[in-house]
């Protein structure tokens, strides 16, 4: 970069700019520039030739460090568009596993018939076992066996009663429990079955270890099968040695 770019250009520039008239009359700017170039690696030329390597090295990294965040955002949004792609009947239709998890709500106990706040922490403790997993898909609105179920009982306990006021409550309760760093790695889609909202939470995998939290106490959950557990100590630490060294 900077003697293949960097070096040429400034000197072209010089020439045109200070060079042409104080040289020969049958001297031409491509003959000055392989002069310079050839005399770049001199030793009373080193400093310069320093400068400019040290110069197309940090913007090389620059382009390196753009590309790859680059490279990120087209993997995340690839991520999002598979699976946005697949309609949400056939999805329903496949069940749960291990990228997919269905809740019949988000804080309504439809046992109980009242609030149950205990709810919310069962839905962010599934988004912190996809987080640590490979991501997935959690359904709110539908039932284990398939059945939609429908939010509105959730919204109708909320303040703002609507769709914005249900991303908002599971948006606040994935950042108190997981960080705000979790809550960009979380999407929320609405769609409508039947003539009921059902809640499409999409999780992306996320490159760090993410914990729940509890009372001041840090919680790893992962995803296994079509479960999500909470690992014991010995479990966590294998679990972060293998994320540590990576794929085989």
């Amino acid at each position: 970069m900077g003697f293949a770019i960097l070096h040429p250009a400034t000197t072209l520039v010089y020439w045109y700019e200070f060079g042409a008239s104080n040289t020969a009359a049958d001297s031409n700017a491509l003959a000055f520039l392989l002069d310079r170039l050839s005399s770049a690696f001199a030793f009373e030329m080193m400093t310069m030739s320093a400068v400019y390597a040290v110069l197309g090295a940090a913007i090389g990294l620059g382009f390196g460090i753009y590309h790859s965040r680059l490279l990120d955002e087209r993997s995340k949004v690839r991520f999002l568009e598979r699976e946005l792609e697949e309609e949400l009947p056939l999805l329903i239709a496949r069940g749960e596993g291990e990228h997919v998890e269905f809740k019949s709500s988000m804080r309504w106990d439809r046992r109980e018939e009242r609030v149950n706040r205990r709810l919310q922490q069962v839905v962010v403790k599934t988004i912190a076992g996809f987080l640590n997993h490979e991501g997935g898909t959690l359904l709110i609105g539908v039932e284990d066996d398939g059945a939609v179920a429908g939010i509105e009982a959730d919204m109708r306990t909320l303040k703002h009663a609507n769709q914005d006021g249900f991303e908002r409550l599971l948006m606040d309760t994935t950042r108190d429990a997981l960080g705000g760093h979790a809550c960009a790695l979380v999407h929320s889609r609405f769609h409508i079955l039947g003539g009921l909202t059902v809640c499409r939470v999409i999780v992306e995998k996320s490159v760090h270890p993410v914990y729940y939290t509890d009372g001041g106490v840090a919680h790893l959950m992962l995803r296994t099968g079509n479960s999500t557990r909470e690992l014991d100590v010995r479990e966590a630490q294998a679990h972060l040695q293998r994320r540590e060294a990576g794929p085989i």
